[in-house]
């Protein structure tokens, strides 16, 4: 995978892994809480991310426990993993600063350019 084409599900599967193991509905929760709530994603959702993303060498999974009848599987973040995840992270924070560069020098209707 290039840092370009990572898409936000993938990028906060990533974050939320980032500093631990997590089972599914933890993982669920933690993507709530990191995007405020915005972005809700459905376990088939989640399930099918990280098997394409333990399928790349960014995740694997860390180990399982029954809790009420029901198995949890555990993913942790690979070296991999955290390498990409860090890149992203620059390229996002580079055209963010870009972006706010080029919004801070746009001429306001009416003025005169510089």
């Amino acid at each position: 995978m290039s840092k370009a084409d990572m898409r936000e599900p993938t990028f906060l599967v990533l974050a939320a892994l980032a500093d631990g193991a997590k089972h599914g509905y933890a993982l669920i929760e933690e993507i709530g809480s990191i995007t405020g709530g915005r972005v809700t994603l459905r376990a088939g959702t989640l399930y099918a991310a990280l098997d394409r993303l333990a399928g790349e060498g960014l995740v694997r999974p860390s180990g399982e426990e029954v809790v009420d009848g029901r198995l949890r599987r555990y993913y942790d973040l690979t070296d991999l993993g955290a390498e990409i995840l860090a890149g992203q992270i620059v390229l996002l924070r580079t055209n963010a600063a870009e972006a706010d560069r080029r919004l801070r020098s746009r001429r306001r209707p009416g003025t005169a350019p510089a």
